[in-house]
């Protein structure tokens, strides 16, 4: 692969929500989005990443531990109830986890390599023509998240990814300027 062909992979990724949600995404392909995430830069190598795929009825199970955790925190109904239905928005929802380290510092490394390896899937899902979307655990279900993925505890839920094949291509965005500080 040259540059312009990075370049223009980077470029084309974007974060879109309109997916064919009748369209499944075949779990090989997944599995396979998994497997290059794991290739991403992992200080001390600790491969700190989990994974969860969730289809069918089981999209609308995760909408309901996030969303019962949401409503013991405090949230209000219509986003709790709008919670228990959006993970039916994607023919697939995968979570990704980052395991704790064994000291604070191996813990923030760990997020970085499993964001990291987010940003493969990421290309890597764009590449084979998916869309993608990443979503933050809400706030306060981190932990029943992670419970019902199987995850260790103390995992961080780092990203919950809504992939499926694309309904309609989102605008083009742009960037800002780089801010490049030279020190010679």
């Amino acid at each position: 692969m040259d540059f312009e062909a990075f370049s223009a992979l980077v470029r084309h990724r974007r974060t879109r929500l309109t997916m064919d949600p009748a369209r499944d995404v075949e779990r090989a392909t997944i599995e396979r989005l998994c497997t290059e995430a794991t290739w991403a830069p992992c200080h001390r190598m600790t491969w700190p990443w989990r994974f969860a795929a969730f289809t069918g009825e089981s999209r609308r199970g995760l909408g309901d531990v996030a969303a019962d955790a949401m409503a013991a925190h405090g949230d209000a109904a219509p986003k709790v109830a709008k919670t228990r239905t959006k993970f039916l928005r994607a023919p697939v929802v995968v979570v990704v986890g980052s395991e704790p380290g064994s000291s604070d510092l191996e813990t923030a490394e760990n997020r970085d390599a499993v964001a990291a390896g987010v940003q493969n899937f990421l290309l890597g899902a764009t590449a084979l023509g998916l869309a993608t979307f990443w979503s933050s655990c809400p706030k306060g279900a981190n932990d029943p998240v992670a419970r019902h993925c199987g995850f260790m505890d103390g995992t961080h839920v780092a990203a919950m990814l809504y992939v499926g094949w694309p309904a309609g291509e989102p605008p083009v965005g742009e960037r800002p300027p780089v801010d490049v500080r030279w020190f010679d």
